[in-house]
C-alpha cells in the first residue's frame, strides 16, 4: 500500500493525514475484496525498515490509528464472518498495540469466508532467517511443505497476485519466498487514490495471464 506520505505532501499535509486515508482505502478495499469472493488479502502495513527507519513521529502515529481504529474495525469484520490474522514480528511494537493485534486475531471466527492478514514490522528476509534458525534448533532436515510451516504465514495458501500501487517496481522484502509464483501488478496511483475499480483492472489483468507453474 504505497504512497501514503506523498499523497498527503501533494495536499501540503502532514503525512498523518496520508496513513489515515490509506487505512480509510484499505478498509474499504478488503470489503470489496470479499464482496468479490476473494478469500485473502494481504495488506503490508509496517515493514521492519520502516520500524526502524521512519521518524518516531510517523511510527507514533500509525501506531495512534491502530489504537483508535484497529478495534472497531476488526468487530465489523467479525460480523461478516471474516477473520484476522496476523505476519511480522510483533515483539518490537509498543507492547500495547501488539496485544491488540493478537487479540484481533485469537477472537476471529472460526470457518471465516474471508481472511484478512495485516503484515507489520514484516520482512522476508527476516522471516526466512527465523524459520531456517527454527529448523537448526529443533535439529530438523526440512524440505519445501515443512519449511513453508515455519514462515509466519503457515496455513495459509501463497499469493496469486501482489499489487503495488506508487509507482515503484519491486517487493521491497515482502513475501519473497510465497511470491515464487504469484503475478506481479504495479500502478501508478498512489494507495489512497487506488479505487475498487483500480483494483477491479488488476484483477482483470491477472485473469487474463496464462499461468503455466513450468509446463509448456
Amino acid at each position: 500500500m504505497d504512497g501514503n506520505g506523498r499523497w498527503a505532501k501533494k495536499r501540503l499535509m502532514p503525512r498523518s493525514y496520508g496513513h489515515k486515508s490509506g487505512m480509510n482505502r484499505m478498509i474499504g478495499l478488503a470489503e470489496h475484496a470479499k464482496a468479490l469472493g476473494i478469500k485473502y488479502l494481504t495488506v503490508y502495513a509496517l515493514s521492519t525498515e520502516n520500524l526502524s527507519r521512519r521518524p518516531q513521529e510517523e511510527l507514533d502515529g500509525l501506531f495512534g490509528l491502530f489504537r483508535k481504529y484497529f478495534t472497531a474495525n476488526v468487530k465489523k469484520l467479525y460480523k461478516s464472518n471474516s477473520a484476522v490474522r496476523v505476519i511480522g514480528d510483533l515483539s518490537a511494537l509498543p507492547a500495547d498495540v501488539a496485544e491488540l493485534l493478537r487479540g484481533g486475531e485469537q477472537n476471529s471466527p472460526d470457518g471465516a469466508e474471508f481472511t484478512l492478514i495485516f503484515a507489520i514490522n514484516y520482512g522476508s528476509r527476516n522471516e526466512i532467517i527465523n524459520a531456517v534458525n527454527a529448523a537448526l534448533d529443533g535439529g530438523k532436515r526440512i524440505d519445501e511443505e515443512s519449511f513453508s510451516s515455519l514462515l509466519y504465514t503457515a496455513g495459509l495458501p501463497d499469493p496469486d497476485l501482489i499489487i503495488r500501487t506508487g509507482g515503484e517496481k519491486r517487493l521491497s522484502n515482502f513475501l519473497t519466498y510465497q511470491a515464487a509464483y504469484a503475478e506481479l501488478y504495479f500502478a501508478d496511483a498512489l494507495f489512497p487514490d487506488f479505487s475498487d475499480g483500480q483494483f477491479d483492472m488488476a484483477l482483470n489483468d491477472y485473469a487474463a495471464r496464462d499461468r503455466r507453474f513450468g509446463k509448456i
